[in-house]
C-alpha cells in the first residue's frame, strides 16, 4: 500500500514537473520576444525585463519547490529562491550605475543559479526522466555567466540583447524536459494499454 502511495505522488510530481517546464519554456520566449521587440528601443522597458527575469526566477523556484515536497527537501532550489531574490535587488541597484554593472550581475546569478538547477537535477535524476535536459541548461548556465562577467568588463557598453541568448537557450531547455516527460507518459498509458 505504501509502494502503491509512493508511486502515486511521484507520478503527480511527474506531471506537475511537465507542467512546470513547459511554463518555463512559455515565459522564456514571452520575454524574448518582449526584449527583442521592445527592450532594444526602450531603456525603462529593457530595465523593468531585466528586473522581471531573476524575479519570475525565484517565483517559479518557490512554487516547484512548494509542489515538490516543500523547501526543506528542495534546499537547492531553496538557496536559488534566495540568490534570485538577491540578484532581482542587485539588478535594480546596478541599472542606477551602468549595463556593465547590470550584465555583471547576470554573470554571478548565472553561475549561481545554474549550479543550483544542476544540483536540483542530479538530485531528482533518480526519480524523474528529462533531468539530463535540466543537468546540461544548468552547466551551460553556469559557463553562460563567466562570459557574462567578461563581457562586463569590456569598455563596450552592453545592452539587454547580451541577455536574449541566454534567455532562449533556457527556453529550449525547459522545452526539451516538458517535451520529454510528455512522451514518457504517453509511452508508459501504451504500455499500461497493452498489459490490460
Amino acid at each position: 500500500m505504501a509502494h502503491y502511495q509512493l508511486d502515486l505522488v511521484l507520478a503527480d510530481r511527474e506531471r506537475w514537473l511537465k507542467q512546470y517546464y513547459f511554463i518555463r519554456a512559455a515565459f522564456s520566449v514571452a520575454w524574448v520576444v518582449a526584449a527583442f521587440a521592445v527592450g532594444s528601443s526602450s531603456p525603462v522597458i529593457a530595465g523593468a525585463l531585466l528586473v522581471l527575469y531573476p524575479a519570475w526566477d525565484a517565483t517559479a523556484n518557490f512554487v516547484d519547490a512548494l509542489r515538490s515536497g516543500g523547501l526543506n527537501q528542495n534546499r537547492t532550489q531553496a538557496l536559488n529562491v534566495l540568490v534570485s531574490l538577491a540578484t532581482t535587488v542587485a539588478v535594480l541597484l546596478a541599472l542606477q550605475m551602468s549595463m556593465n554593472r547590470v550584465l555583471g550581475v547576470f554573470g554571478a546569478w548565472a553561475i549561481l543559479s545554474g549550479l543550483l538547477q544542476l544540483g536540483t537535477a542530479i538530485r531528482r535524476w533518480r526519480s524523474f526522466g528529462a533531468q539530463w535536459a535540466m543537468v546540461l541548461s544548468g552547466g551551460q548556465s553556469a559557463l553562460a555567466g563567466g562570459f557574462f562577467i567578461v563581457q562586463a568588463t569590456m569598455p563596450a557598453a552592453p545592452s539587454i540583447a547580451n541577455v536574449t541568448g541566454y534567455a532562449a537557450v533556457g527556453a529550449i531547455y525547459f522545452l526539451v524536459s516538458a517535451v520529454w516527460l510528455t512522451v514518457s507518459e504517453w509511452r508508459q498509458r501504451a504500455k499500461w494499454a497493452q498489459l490490460g
